[in-house]
């Protein structure tokens, strides 16, 4: 199956390989401090995290990639914004929409290989 999805703006994605070493149902979210100092205006009433919900900004389901034993706070996660699939809106994290990450949650094992391609390498299908 190929989902579409978002990825981080500008210089906040980093294509790798990961490992994915914990999953969540209806994850708890707080902003990095990283992206405190970069945005405060758009973090101050939800530095200390949002609870889970719909309007989570990790949405209904999460996949937390590792590098080693090292947690990357990148994520791939649903979305309570669906129009941001298929462009780069996020601070470093892979967006998808909800019923896709819903899909994608179950058939995902902790310790599998998550692949993340630069945007340049995934524009054509892999053979």
């Amino acid at each position: 199956m190929r989902y579409g999805v978002a990825i981080a703006r500008g210089k906040l994605y980093e294509p790798g390989t990961y490992t994915i070493k914990r999953k969540v149902r209806w994850p708890h979210w707080q902003p990095t401090q990283n992206m405190i100092d970069r945005d405060p205006e758009l973090y101050a009433d939800i530095a200390d995290g949002m609870e889970p919900g719909p309007e989570n900004a990790l949405g209904s389901r999460a996949l937390y990639l590792f590098v080693g034993d090292r947690d990357t706070y990148l994520r791939i996660h649903g979305t309570p914004y669906p129009r941001s699939i298929g462009g780069r809106a996020s601070s470093g994290c892979v967006r998808m929409v909800m019923a896709h990450i819903n899909d994608l949650y179950p058939n995902v094992e902790i310790g599998s290989t998550a692949f993340l391609y630069s945007a340049e390498d995934s524009v054509t299908p892999r053979s």
